[in-house]
C-alpha cells in the first residue's frame, strides 16, 4: 500500500485471485477467523502472524501467501484478535498473548485429520515476527521454518537462541533502525538462518519491486524447509 493508501498492482491481484477457504479457530475462549488454501502437492503449510494493526487481509502478506501458494506451499492466515480485542493499543503489542494465539492455531491445524502430516512454518511481519519465533522456540522441531518480514525479532528475547527452526529474517536496507534490532536479534539466535537486506526498502517495502523480492525469497526458503517427514 502507498502512502496516499492505494494498494500497487501486484498487491491488488494478489487479493482479487485469492480463493479463501474460510475456517474458525478456537483460542483461549475465542474464535479466531482465517482463510486457508494448500495446493494439491504441498508438503507444507505457512501459519502467518501479522504485525500490530494488521489483518489477515493485509495485502502484502496476501501477496506473499499468494506467492508461496504457486511455489506448492499452503498459506492459513488468521487473525491473531478478535475485532473487539484489536481496539485495545496495547493488545497489539502483547507478544505473549500473540505468542498463545500462533500456538493454539499451530495445535487446530496439525490436529485436523485432513492436515495430518503436512510441514509447519510461520511468516512473521513485524511484531508477529517476535511471537513466531517465540512460538517456534517453545514448539521446537515442529516448526520446519520461520521467516522474518520488516519484522522485531528482537521483541523475542530470550527466546532467541532457543529457535530451532531455520529462519530467514528480510529488512530492508533503508529501514534503518529495524535494520540493526534485526542484526542483535539475528546474532542471538544459534540455529541455520540467513538475513537478507533488501537494498532501497523501507519498513513496508512498498517500493517498486521490493515486495516481489520478499515473496522470493520466502517461497525459497519454504521450498527448501517445509517438507513431509518420513515415519
Amino acid at each position: 500500500m502507498d502512502r496516499k493508501g492505494k494498494h500497487s498492482r501486484a498487491e491488488t491481484q494478489a487479493v482479487r485471485d485469492s480463493r479463501e477457504h474460510l475456517v474458525r479457530i478456537p483460542a483461549e475462549g475465542v474464535i479466531l477467523e482465517g482463510a486457508l488454501e494448500i495446493p494439491a502437492d504441498a508438503e507444507g503449510v505457512v501459519l502467518f502472524a501479522h504485525g500490530s494493526g494488521s489483518s489477515r487481509h493485509s495485502p502484502r502478506n496476501n501477496f506473499v501467501a499468494q506467492a508461496l501458494r504457486a511455489a506448492g506451499v499452503g498459506t492459513l492466515l488468521f487473525d491473531l484478535l478478535t475485532e473487539k480485542e484489536d481496539e485495545v493499543y496495547e493488545t497489539r503489542f502483547d507478544i505473549d498473548l500473540l505468542t498463545r494465539r500462533l500456538i493454539a492455531a499451530t495445535f487446530w491445524f496439525m490436529k485436523e485429520p485432513q492436515y495430518r502430516g503436512l510441514a509447519v512454518g510461520y511468516f512473521g511481519s513485524s511484531t508477529g515476527a517476535a511471537s513466531a519465533l517465540r512460538a517456534a522456540a517453545e514448539l521446537g522441531a515442529v516448526i520446519g521454518a520461520v521467516v522474518s518480514r520488516g519484522g522485531r525479532p528482537d521483541l523475542a528475547g530470550g527466546a532467541l537462541p532457543h529457535v530451532q527452526s531455520p529462519t530467514l529474517v528480510i529488512v530492508g536496507g533503508d529501514d534503518l533502525p529495524v535494520i540493526d534490532l534485526n542484526r542483535q536479534a539475528y546474532d542471538q539466535m544459534k540455529v541455520e538462518r540467513e538475513l537478507k537486506i533488501i537494498p532501497g526498502a523501507t519498513h513496508l517495502f512498498e517500493e517498486p519491486g521490493t515486495l516481489e523480492e520478499v515473496a522470493r525469497l520466502a517461497a525459497d526458503w519454504f521450498k527448501r524447509h517445509l517438507h513431509v517427514k518420513q515415519s
